[in-house]
């Protein structure tokens, strides 16, 4: 990847950069801190992955995805430069469909002028293709259990993974963490002279979370309201560290608060509809699925659930389902367009509902949960998400 970048002129090094780790959060944090920056004033990338429809997502200016004519050009100098290296031998092997779009993203950044960019890890954090950087602060949202199979297997082994972001002298924020996390944490910040902001220290009051959004101030270390238009109590915390990393950076009270109440994010407890009322959550993880649980008690409890589920073959059918399934009166389960999709029958199998059905497509899934909706959520993985936004606006 330095190789790469090298090749193309290090556009990374053109502007600042806001770099993000952590298990669940991190694109919602990263969307909340590229708001504030552009709030600020300043010409803002925001560059997240995975996509929710269309790759041209993940490299965003100003609040808006690039056009499919500069991902083109982005993707042609990135290719020639990619096919120069190979050809010169200093490359092993073409750049992954990640490397690519990473590099992509760095050079439109620096071609369309950008002054500051939230950039989000993609996996992991040590070994990540983003770890390139070289941040003006970093920040870690919360860690917990996923991609064991290439992170390791173990809070401790995934933390030190995600502490591979920190570098020396460039202030860190910390969301709060399970007590596995934080040693791990803290010693990487210690062995590289990274000055620490936690914000298991800030002391928030008058904290109201709605249906919709969450609203509260910020009493200690500086006084603010805010106000977050994101849904689910966790993304307060993530706005705090969306805040803390905003601050580190220098960014005026006023704009962190703006944009935390204007930061926008599809796909992660989205009101899709409202009639029927559809919610849309990404959660792919025992700790996503926790979250969504939790919000669903807490504001639905009264309603008739029907749940489309689909998950990836590398999670376990009874964390995902365990903390959901026991609220749905009907269960869907399905698969969408995807290589490591798990087939619907072994989901079927192994989830204890009594009344679960399978379909064999996400639109299926979608039909059959519209034909006697009262609240329908759709979880279980991005990659479900996205095909169920574009099947949805057909159907509805």
């Amino acid at each position: 990847m330095e190789r790469l970048l090298e090749a193309l002129g290090h556009p990374e090094r053109r502007y600042a950069i806001i770099h993000v780790a952590g298990t669940n959060g991190k694109g919602s944090a990263c969307a909340m801190i590229a708001a504030g920056l552009q709030a600020w004033g300043k010409r803002t990338g925001l560059y997240t992955s995975p996509h929710i429809e269309e790759p041209v997502e993940r490299i965003a200016i100003d609040g808006v995805p690039v056009t499919a004519s500069a991902f083109t050009w982005a993707f042609d100098r990135v290719h020639e430069a990619a096919e120069r290296l190979l050809a010169d031998e200093a490359l092993d092997a073409h750049p992954t469909y990640f490397e690519t779009v990473t590099a992509m993203g760095f050079l439109l950044f620096a071609e369309r002028g950008v002054e500051a960019a939230a950039v989000e890890v993609g996996l992991g954090g040590r070994l990540d293709a983003t770890n390139v950087v070289q941040p003006a602060v970093t920040a870690i949202t919360r860690i917990d259990y996923d991609h064991e199979a290439f992170l390791g297997k173990g809070l401790a082994r995934i933390a030190g993974e995600k502490a591979g972001i920190l570098k020396p002298g460039v202030p860190a924020v910390f969301a709060p963490q399970r007590a596995e996390v934080t040693p791990v944490l803290e010693e990487r910040a210690a062995a590289v002279g990274a000055p620490v902001e936690r914000i298991s220290d800030w002391r928030i009051a008058d904290c109201e979370v709605g249906r919709d959004g969450s609203r509260w101030r910020v009493e200690s270390p500086v006084a603010m309201d805010l106000e977050c238009s994101l849904a689910g109590g966790h993304q307060v915390e993530n706005a705090l560290t969306a805040a803390a990393a905003l601050r580190r950076f220098g960014v005026p009270i006023e704009a962190v608060a703006a944009g935390i109440g204007s930061a926008r994010w599809p796909g992660r407890l989205e009101r899709f509809a409202r009639d029927p009322e559809i919610l849309l959550d990404g959660a792919h993880n025992p700790s996503g699925a926790r979250a969504l649980a939790a919000h669903l008690e807490r504001f639905y409890g009264n309603r008739r659930l029907t749940v489309v589920f689909a998950m990836m073959r590398d999670k376990s059918v009874e964390e995902m389902t365990g903390a959901i399934f026991p609220l749905a009166e009907r269960v869907i389960v399905t698969a969408p367009r995807h290589e490591r999709a798990l087939d619907p029958a072994s989901i079927a199998a192994a989830a204890e509902h009594p009344a679960v059905a399978i379909a064999g497509t996400v639109r299926e899934a979608l039909q059959e949960a519209l034909r006697a909706p009262d609240l329908i959520v759709v979880y279980g993985s991005l990659f479900l998400v996205a095909e169920a936004r574009k099947e949805l606006g057909a159907l509805l």
